[in-house]
């Protein structure tokens, strides 16, 4: 975890909601945060609200800090979220997932399937072809399958 993630991830904690994922573009120019409400009892949504408090907060913040940045962008994960961290693969367990690997796994990279959860490092989703276990390191790219 590099500097800037640990400070959002304070700066957040503080204020009742986790990081989820950050895009740095344009040449480091454009800072976009991804949030959602902490763990403890918020199942809801990230509202317009949620994401106004944030930006003004971290508005504050980064610059006292040292971060360069010229747009600010606070959004919610969306439907289609990323899954990058242990705790995710957790919490989401049950859902169907949509995962990209980094080496065949069983001759295939690409695997879509109901997230079965993870144990250690293995995570373990059913798919068509019966159960499909991948280690977390291998992982290049996971996403929710929204249901809409």
């Amino acid at each position: 975890m590099n500097a800037l993630e640990t400070l959002l991830e304070d700066t957040l904690r503080g204020m009742g909601y986790e990081l989820s994922d950050i895009e740095i573009s344009n040449r480091n120019r454009i800072l976009r945060i991804f949030i959602e409400k902490s763990l403890e009892g918020h199942e809801t949504g990230i509202t317009l609200d949620d994401c106004t408090r944030v930006s003004r907060q971290l508005q504050r913040v980064l610059p006292v800090e040292g971060v360069d940045f010229d747009r600010l962008e606070v959004s919610s994960p969306g439907l289609d979220r990323k899954l990058k961290k242990a705790a995710d693969f957790q919490r989401f367990a049950g859902q169907e997932v949509e995962v990209q690997l980094r080496v065949l796994v069983n001759g295939r990279r690409r695997v879509t399937g109901v997230l079965r959860g993870i144990d250690g490092e293995q995570v373990a989703l059913d798919s068509e072809g019966g159960q499909f276990v991948f280690e977390l390191p291998n992982l290049k790219r996971a996403r929710l399958v929204p249901k809409i």
